[in-house]
């Protein structure tokens, strides 16, 4: 019996003609065997019938599954009693802690075994023991039963997903933030500058308004701006993340620490989308952080809609079909972290936030006062004295300057101002043919930041003359072509605007010196 081993099914039927009282010669040809075969079997029967352990019986053997009736005729060859193994047997944990080193390899292993054992395992047998060591520590692995609705696993993808600074031309690393509800699989990912503790919460917040919804538990991994202080029991959580589930009505149960399989279902989807998004991104460019999120948005969207192969339904139909009506209603208003600081205005109307290195601008009246300034993601307000002063749109331009015009002084709110447009709308406000005079200074062929003080100076003649005489003055230097600042005051201080510069037609005397057509025409002179 040194062959294949029989079925059970024929071996049932072997016992069952052997109860029946039938030969080993008719048995073996019943069932198409080989006689020694037949007696192998029944000799294997008879050792089990007598074994007094066991206490056996045909019937009890008959009614086991196949299984079973294998395992009692075939149980396999008793433990190793080759000196070879007890030898390898001792060398397993140091194989498999040198295994765990940088380089180290199976077959450097079996070379290094043979160099001190040359009559020792080959090396597929060598291979073969190893995994039998490391499968018999294998721990065990539990499959969680998640109801709908119920938790949110976050978590970041190891490798980053860059885009183009478009003025530098530097590659700009991103992190992407991944989320997934356990239950239907259904995904959520997009990019952010850092995992800092801002960027985190805005893309959790992002996260929430995606699913149009919120779950009973967020399930964070132990990364600095979900978790202070790891501890198996008992994590300190960090407090702008407890306020942000307050916010939202969520519990905050982070995994445990170095426990992947904690969270397992949002580590395979990171596995899923480092083909599903970064590689279908390779080729692309991208050159802000905008158009790179678009580009994963439509992605994200072809993953939860693609049909999974061992479910007849893709991951968006089993989330709108059983869990976006558990998910309880967004809040009115997003969160948003909330960070203070008392700053003193600078001469230049502005304060100077280190943190974005940018200024923002205040009343120039508070210049040298202390402000209060609480800033989030979106915003920057200023405060004095407990009442809000300014407020800007938070910008992360490096050296830049927000400015709200009406903080300024009125003399360089007017120095800002200053445009060709800006001095024609001033002076046909005043007077038309002011107006009229200055479009003409503009339309000279000079460089117009040259002419704003001649506008200046003539604006500055419309407050303290007569608005009758600057007129006259001025349509004498339009009459004349003279567009200038020391014309017009030289008129008005001469009082000329209104002299009569016309002078009248007098008639030639009569006189005999005529020359006509036929002189200019003659080709010697004659006189």
């Amino acid at each position: 019996m040194a062959g294949k081993p029989k079925p059970m099914s024929q071996i049932k039927q072997l016992l069952i003609l052997h109860r029946q009282g039938q030969g080993i010669k008719a048995i073996a040809r019943s069932l198409s065997m080989s006689r020694n075969t037949v007696k192998s079997y029944l000799f294997k029967l008879e050792k089990l019938l007598s074994d007094s352990v066991t206490e056996l019986s045909i019937e009890h053997i008959l009614g086991m599954e196949e299984p079973e009736i294998y395992h009692l005729f075939h149980p396999g060859n008793p433990s190793y009693k080759d000196s070879r193994y007890e030898h390898f047997k001792s060398l397993l944990d140091y194989f498999s802690g040198e295994l765990r080193r940088t380089g180290v390899s199976r077959a450097l292993l079996w070379e290094e075994y043979k160099q001190g054992r040359p009559d020792g395992y080959g090396y597929s047998q060598f291979c073969h023991h190893l995994d039998q060591h490391s499968s018999a520590k294998t721990k065990p692995s539990l499959v969680l039963e998640h109801a709908p609705a119920e938790k949110l696993y976050i978590d970041f993808a190891g490798k980053t997903i860059p885009y183009i600074d478009r003025e530098t031309g530097e590659l700009i690393p991103c992190q992407l933030f991944v989320a997934c509800l356990p239950f239907s699989d259904y995904s959520f990912a997009m990019a952010i500058p850092s995992q800092a503790l801002a960027d985190f919460l805005y893309a959790l917040a992002c996260c929430l308004e995606f699913l149009g919804g919120v779950p009973l538990i967020l399930v964070p991994d132990n990364f600095k701006a979900a978790v202070v202080k790891a501890d198996r029991y008992e994590p300190d959580i960090n407090r702008a993340l407890e306020d942000f589930a307050s916010h939202y009505g969520m519990a905050v149960v982070p995994t445990r620490a170095g426990k992947p399989k904690d969270k397992a279902r949002v580590e395979n989807q990171v596995k899923i989308l480092y083909s599903r998004i970064y590689a279908k991104l390779r080729n692309r460019q991208f050159f802000d952080l905008y158009s790179l999120n678009e580009a994963i948005r439509i992605q994200l969207k072809a993953h939860n809609q693609t049909r999974m192969k061992q479910k007849g339904h893709c991951r968006e139909e089993q989330f709108m079909a059983s869990e976006k009506p558990l998910l309880a209603p967004l809040p009115t208003e997003r969160f948003e972290l909330r960070h203070h600081a008392e700053l003193t205005l600078s001469k230049n109307n502005h304060v100077y936030l280190a943190r974005d290195k940018h200024y923002y601008s205040a009343p120039h009246t508070l210049i040298g006062k202390k402000l209060k300034v609480i800033y989030t993601r979106s915003m920057v307000q200023l405060y004095h004295q407990g009442k809000k002063v300014a407020a800007h749109v938070r910008s992360f331009k490096a050296g830049g300057y927000s400015t709200v015009k009406d903080h300024l002084c009125s003399q360089h709110q007017h120095y800002r101002d200053r445009s060709p447009d800006y001095y024609r709308d001033l002076a046909s406000q005043k007077s038309a043919v002011l107006g009229k005079y200055i479009c003409g200074l503009f339309e000279q062929n000079r460089y117009p930041e040259q002419l704003y003080k001649t506008c200046d100076g003539l604006l500055a003649l419309s407050r303290k003359t007569d608005l009758r005489t600057l007129e006259k003055a001025c349509q004498l230097g339009i009459d004349h072509g003279e567009y200038s600042y020391r014309f017009i005051k030289n008129v008005l201080e001469n009082h000329t605007a209104f002299e009569d510069y016309s002078e009248p037609e007098k008639p030639l005397p009569e006189h005999q010196n005529l020359r006509g057509k036929a002189y200019y025409q003659q080709q010697k002179l004659e006189f």
